[in-house]
């Protein structure tokens, strides 16, 4: 059944420059467009309603598709206590397993173990079905949030532990206004070498999702620069890879894509986390990064997501490395909708578990 939802966009209707007068033939396709003089100038679009998509897109992620906004996109934290509200369970300290979570470890059969690694507090997640190929691969997760939300953040874990069945680690990083810049990410390579002294790294990957997908990029620049063993393969999905706000699709899918939206609350949160300095630092913003010697990688994004770009220039300066690296984007998605137990959830998670499977020894 196809939905009739459609979603407007509240921009004023304006002529598309570079459009031929009314009086004027359109061009044939044989012939160019007049080359500009001088400095590129912005276009204007006019105001247009975007149907939700329906080939190819299962009905459950269409609902997705089709909803409204957070009202909250904008509501930028002001006090101490709002920011602690912000941060969620233990107001940007280890914060525990939420009951969302809890129920999609019922869902999928996944035991969590609460564990501390290296000094960094985490949760070891075990499928029921583990796939015997897995049984001495483990893949290190890092949860998304804008750097501030996520406490005991475990559902891509989950998913992937579920669709993929695989251990995972779940870290669960200090996050603000506990602790700033560079706490996560500290936290994050701790419980990497912590991990390494159990598991052989040939054997091991890291995935992570929006803040959580920037942090291992960062990571992997960090291991990097220390001479640590990499991870033999990394999925960071949909990274907030560039914080100065650089790329296409911040103006593209602004007030397209219905998770993020556009600039606000998550930029604002980025920022407080990011605690004055520089945001075109590598580690808070890996796009500006030297990615050469980094392992395979799988990046995740949709159509409507305002990440999008974030996440092609990654693809491309991943390329243009020389490492191997995939693109998958998935049609009508906003910011991070995959991460759903969706027909496109599972698409994804096996995605991403095959292309685990590819590269880690077993």
């Amino acid at each position: 059944m196809q939905l009739g939802i459609c979603l407007t966009l509240a921009l004023p209707a304006l002529v598309l420059l570079g459009q031929p007068a009314q009086n004027q033939a359109p061009m044939s396709q044989n012939q160019q467009p007049p080359q500009q003089q001088g400095p590129p100038v912005a276009r204007e679009v006019p105001g247009r309603t975007l149907p939700v998509p329906t080939a190819d897109v299962s009905p459950e992620t269409q609902r997705v598709i089709g909803g409204p906004p957070p009202a909250n996109w904008n509501a930028i934290p002001q006090t101490a206590e709002e920011w602690t509200a912000a941060a969620g369970r233990g107001g940007g300290a280890p914060g525990g397993i939420g009951p969302g979570n809890q129920a999609l470890l019922d869902r999928f059969g996944v035991k969590s173990e609460p564990v501390t690694i290296n000094g960094v507090a985490a949760y070891m997640l075990t499928p029921k079905d583990l796939a015997p190929e897995n049984r001495n691969r483990l893949a290190v997760h890092v949860h998304g949030g804008c750097y501030v939300m996520g406490g005991g953040g475990t559902a891509e874990g989950i998913y992937l532990a579920g669709f993929g069945r695989m251990k995972v680690l779940s870290i669960d990083y200090r996050r603000p206004p506990a602790a700033f810049y560079p706490a996560a990410l500290d936290d994050v390579v701790a419980a990497w070498k912590g991990a390494i002294k159990t598991t052989n790294p040939k054997n091991m990957a890291m995935i992570g999702l929006s803040a959580g997908g920037a942090l291992t990029l960062s990571a992997v620049l960090r291991l990097k620069q220390e001479g640590a063993p990499l991870p033999a393969a990394i999925a960071p999905g949909t990274p907030m890879a560039d914080l100065t706000g650089g790329g296409d699709s911040f103006h593209t899918n602004h007030m397209v894509d219905n998770v993020l939206v556009g600039v606000g609350r998550c930029d604002a949160m980025a920022k407080f986390y990011a605690n004055g300095h520089d945001l075109k630092d590598p580690m808070l913003s890996p796009i500006y990064g030297d990615m050469s010697g980094f392992p395979p990688a799988i990046l995740i994004t949709g159509t409507r997501d305002l990440l999008l770009s974030s996440t092609v220039r990654v693809h491309r300066k991943l390329r243009q490395a020389g490492v191997d690296a995939q693109l998958h984007v998935f049609e009508g998605q906003s910011h991070a909708q995959y991460n759903r137990d969706s027909p496109e959830g599972k698409d994804a998670y096996e995605e991403i578990a095959r292309f685990f499977d590819k590269y880690l020894g077993k």
